[in-house]
């Protein structure tokens, strides 16, 4: 039982990571992007790729996958700003299924269907972070989370986040006050980017395997019901969206309903909490943080 409850805190760790990068683009730009899905498979890949293939060390990969995950940030942010809505969803969605199916069709590469295995372990002064002892691995996962949060809550407070804030709410407004809207929207698509590709590193490590069918879309669908269940434009509420999703997710497992329950039916829950939140709370569970709130519930719309 609680190898389980820390598996349900590793994985909100890992999503936490990726709603992070969601909410910079959606919560403060606007941009209502499917692509996590996409980066995520990047991370894991360069990760596993590199470490197996290679030989090179965790801590080198990381940033190696940050960065890759970043410049394809960049391709797919930059002919897409035109696009709003619906099609730049669209668009974003078929992104992450290029991504899957080139993982997917690359043997030589990627192995194609079968993937990467016996990723190495993480090692900090070499001492390994195994993670079939979850109590260190879960410590390394939250570090991450708490560097990003901590990085992304002084981003939003920083010019660069009062520009994508002002591009969310009238980008005509915004770009006639000579903030440079496509500058700001790629470099939002790029942090994003990054940070999923970083919680890609960690999924690799933790599984200590890869494979194309992990990166469905449905992750980048699960990333977007965190960011609008915590509440968007908030970094404290996504990561709380990350546990409650992951919660649910593995709900039937905790309680021992799994044989019971179809895989199924946590989409069709996942569905059914976004148009009761919508309908009753569509600011999210915490709402948007405003600027120059003292206190960490001081949100917009807040109870």
């Amino acid at each position: 039982m609680i190898n389980f409850i820390l598996l349900i805190f590793i994985y909100t760790g890992i999503y936490a990571l990726m709603a992070i990068g969601q909410n910079l683009i959606t919560g403060y730009v606007g941009l209502l992007s499917l692509t996590q899905a996409g980066f995520f498979a990047i991370g894991s890949y360069a990760t596993a790729i590199l470490s197996v293939t290679y030989g090179i060390n965790f801590w080198i990969t990381v940033p190696i996958a940050a960065l890759l995950a970043a410049f394809f940030g960049v391709v797919i942010g930059l002919p897409t700003l035109r696009l709003r809505g619906d099609y730049l969803a669209i668009a974003t969605l078929g992104f992450g299924e290029i991504v899957r199916n080139i993982l997917n069709n690359w043997d030589s590469l990627t192995n194609g269907p079968m993937g990467i295995q016996k990723i190495p372990m993480v090692k900090i002064f070499s001492v390994k972070v195994s993670p079939y002892e979850k109590w260190g691995f879960l410590v390394l996962v939250w570090v991450f989370v708490l560097i990003a949060y901590y990085l992304f809550e002084r981003l939003a407070a920083s010019r660069m986040g009062r520009a994508l804030e002002a591009i969310r709410e009238d980008e005509i407004a915004a770009s006639s006050m000579g903030i440079n809207t496509t500058q700001y929207k790629v470099w939002a698509f790029a942090l994003g980017a990054a940070v999923a590709g970083v919680a890609g590193s960690l999924q690799a490590v933790f599984i200590l395997s890869v494979s194309p069918g992990v990166f469905t879309f449905m992750v980048s669908i699960m990333v977007l019901c965190m960011v609008v269940l915590g509440g968007m434009g908030n970094f404290a509420a996504v990561i709380l969206g990350a546990f409650i999703i992951q919660f649910i997710a593995y709900f039937p497992q905790l309680v021992g309903l799994s044989n019971v329950i179809p895989p199924q039916f946590k989409q069709v829950l996942f569905g059914f909490i976004l148009v009761v939140m919508m309908i009753w709370r569509p600011i999210g569970i915490l709402g948007r943080k405003t600027r120059g709130a003292p206190g960490f519930f001081k949100t917009r719309g807040g109870k």
